[in-house]
């Protein structure tokens, strides 16, 4: 029975008269759910008890056990919380109130609310929850993580949904309380579900090298034993699972740099457990005194832990001659640590709880840095981008530190020291060195702005996420601000520029704009022109939006697709794998709103959705929907780059192109009498989205006028 088990597991670190909490918890909660049954056909009280065996593996106290047994019974039993305060005090009862509440905003979600709207609400309540109580969220994400072990028996698009919520939020969240178990677990889980077909292929591959890995880390762990014991070092040396998303994140770098699953090293890693901190640094001698070390592949997390208490120390030797073996060494308590967070430190012993947490979560004190005025959406993109991230710790010039996400900017960097200096800034010196502004801060920067004495505002090319100047949402929102008070001509005049502009540089022919505006939700081409004026929608924004809206030029300028695309990239939605080929009369592309016509004897032909053929089509019994898949294709396209000529000007964008990891296949270069040039670019992008950001980079390099895309590339 579970219930015992839990009861057996509390025993073994808390005292008898603690233990009785949770076994009249446990008998409250199963005379409430007597009776009622799970999706998965199992009794209710299967989930409370679940949860509260992940909080007892952590060794949390009784109340928050108890809590966690009693979380769904004032909503799902109809029990009062002042029932569960008589039985059980104030301190349990404010725990079940904090984690109902959370379950009472999820409920909403399928109300008809906005998504968006509902999940920032709830994060919002849970980060507040979680600075008040900590226990409130541990409880929240093992509730979460029991979950998604039993999604299984939803439907699919609330398996999918739940499934998107945890990687976008819940395992984030984890990662930033230091709580990794939970963290590579939901990941997993939700990877599971989202998207099956790769996590059950990246499972057999990890299982197909299973046996090898295992003789190799069981041979290298005796060696390494031996060598540890010779230098009278106690440890314990075991093999480091790699879990299956965080191989899927690493194929995805490894593809992008042209390997395959055969290179990555790290699924062969070694884990030392010693007893002091000493310790660590001697092990680490032997190793490298043993096997030859990879000076870059070093990293000292003990003399500078992560910000979410993460301690360790990291290296990467050439084990047996030419084997990377990525090697983490830490003591005993930095392991319970690095494993399980703040939980690990949590004292179940009475009037000592939660005190400890208050230095560990400071971060949770930027919820408090004007994040009440933002709307619900805002507040999501602010908590997404802002804390749920790994940090970088910078320095001003005269050596305070500050915080930022991993990614930000000298501008990000601006806007944090004051409003106004981002407001003003034209530069930035990082190391005493100039660098752009859409430079990624490093730890360790010591970083000087340089601002204009006028008042001179923001441009609006920094709200343009594919320049890369701005990736806090405290920034973006300081600039947003600043758009938003000019005056409404002004915007509308602006926006109006920018889109004779983006339409020209683009070479694509859009709806009216009148059609496009109530596309877009807005009354009236004014409306969307001051939106793009001020900064509010950009025109990267406008082109994925209306991406099946888009129609061809008159002069018919069009990416078509020199290659097949292979079938595995179109995804023939409740029929399984099928031959699938690209219409020939309508060119689909990735982006494009795209369904299939079944055609006797050929599998499916994909057509855009706006396709004559099909709009025109009598049978429509034999269309059926498909979407794009992995594209890994690429297609031709030509720019026309105008720019004042200087040194180095082929060479910046050609750098920006590469940094992109598209192909530039031809360059060629015309000169003009008044020193300006014209630059024609071939090169091969995976999609029109792609095209977009990367026109956009090369519109923001020094002295280019204009970039422009030509017609269809003629390919031999």
């Amino acid at each position: 029975m579970e219930g015992n088990a839990l009861i057996e597991k509390a025993s073994t670190y808390l005292p008898d008269d603690k233990v009785a909490i949770v076994k009249a918890a446990y008998e409250f909660a199963a005379r409430a759910h007597q009776g009622q049954v799970r999706k998965t056909g199992g009794p209710y009280l299967e989930h409370p008890v679940n949860t509260a065996m992940i909080l007892a593996e952590l060794h949390l106290d009784a109340e928050t056990l108890a809590a966690a047994l009693l979380h769904d019974v004032p909503e799902d039993c109809g029990v009062s919380l002042d029932e569960i305060e008589a039985n059980f005090g104030l301190q349990v009862v404010k725990l079940v109130d904090g984690v109902t509440k959370l379950n009472k905003l999820e409920n909403r979600a399928r109300t008809g609310e906005t998504k968006s709207k509902v999940q920032a609400e709830n994060l919002r309540k849970m980060l507040l929850a979680t600075a008040e109580d900590l226990r409130v969220v541990l409880i929240k994400l093992a509730d979460r993580l029991h979950n998604m072990r039993t999604l299984g028996a939803l439907p699919v698009e609330k398996r999918h949904a739940i499934a998107q919520e945890t990687l976008e939020i819940y395992a984030p969240l984890a990662h930033r309380l230091g709580y990794r178990e939970a963290k590579w677990q939901l990941e997993d889980l939700a990877f599971r579900y989202l998207k099956p077909r790769v996590y059950h292929r990246i499972a057999h591959l990890v299982a197909g090298k299973r046996a090898e890995r295992e003789g190799f880390i069981t041979e290298v762990s005796q060696k390494l034993s031996q060598e540890l014991d010779k230098a009278g070092i106690k440890a314990k040396v075991y093999g480091r699972p790699k879990h299956i998303y965080s191989i899927y994140q690493k194929m995805g770098k490894y593809d992008a740099q042209g390997k395959n699953f055969g290179d990555i090293h790290d699924l062969f890693a070694l884990r030392l457990l010693v007893d002091s901190v000493s310790d660590c640094y001697k092990a680490l001698g032997v190793i490298h005194n043993f096997w030859r070390p990879t000076p870059e592949e070093f990293n000292d997390f003990i003399a500078n832990p992560k910000d979410n208490g993460y301690q360790a120390l990291h290296t990467t030797v050439m084990c047996q001659g030419t084997t990377p073996l990525e090697i983490q060494i830490r003591t005993h308590d930095m392991h319970r640590v690095n494993e399980y967070g703040v939980a690990a430190h949590w004292l179940y012993k009475e009037g000592k709880a939660g005190g400890q947490f208050k230095d560990e979560i400071a971060w949770l004190r930027q919820l408090g840095d004007g994040r009440e005025e933002l709307v619900s959406e805002e507040f999501l993109e602010s908590i997404k981008t802002d804390v749920l991230v790994d940090r970088v710790f910078v320095y001003t010039p005269k050596g305070e530190i500050k915080e930022l996400p991993r990614g930000a900017t000298p501008l990000d960097f601006a806007f944090r020291i004051h409003t106004d200096l981002g407001y003003r800034c034209i530069g930035a010196k990082v190391n005493g060195r100039l660098e752009p502004l859409s430079y990624a801060l490093k730890n360790g920067d010591v970083v000087e702005i340089m601002a204009s004495k006028a008042d001179k505002g923001p441009s609006l090319d920094w709200l343009n996420p594919e320049l890369g100047y701005v990736k806090t949402s405290h920034a973006r929102n300081k600039v947003r601000q600043w758009f938003a008070k000019q005056e409404r001509n002004q915007c509308i005049e602006t926006g109006k520029q920018i889109w004779d502009r983006e339409l020209k540089r683009l070479g694509i022919g859009l709806p009216g704009v009148d059609k496009v505006a109530r596309l877009l939700d807005y009354n009236d081409a004014d409306d969307l022109y001051a939106a793009l004026g001020n900064g509010s929608i950009n025109s990267s924004q406008i082109m994925l939006k209306l991406s099946g809206e888009l129609e061809p030029t008159e002069e018919g300028v069009e990416v078509l697709p020199p290659r097949k695309i292979s079938p595995v990239s179109i995804n023939v939605l409740g029929v399984g794998d099928l031959l699938t080929r690209l219409a020939n009369c309508c060119h689909p592309l990735p982006g494009d709103k795209i369904i299939g016509y079944i055609t006797q004897g050929r599998g499916i032909t994909v057509h855009r959705r706006d396709c004559p053929n099909i709009i025109h089509e009598e049978e429509k019994e034999r269309l059926i929907k498909v979407e794009w898949g992995d594209v890994a294709q690429v297609y031709p396209v030509a720019l026309q780059v105008d720019a004042w000529d200087r040194v180095g000007l082929v060479r910046d964008i050609s750098a920006i192109i590469a940094e992109e990891g598209i192909n530039l296949s031809e360059v060629s270069m015309s000169n003009h009498r008044d020193d300006s040039v014209t630059l024609h670019l071939a090169l091969e992008v995976k999609s029109a989205a792609q095209l977009s950001k990367i026109m956009s980079r090369i519109y923001s390099v020094w002295n280019v006028i204009g970039v422009t895309r030509k017609g269809e590339i003629s390919v031999s």
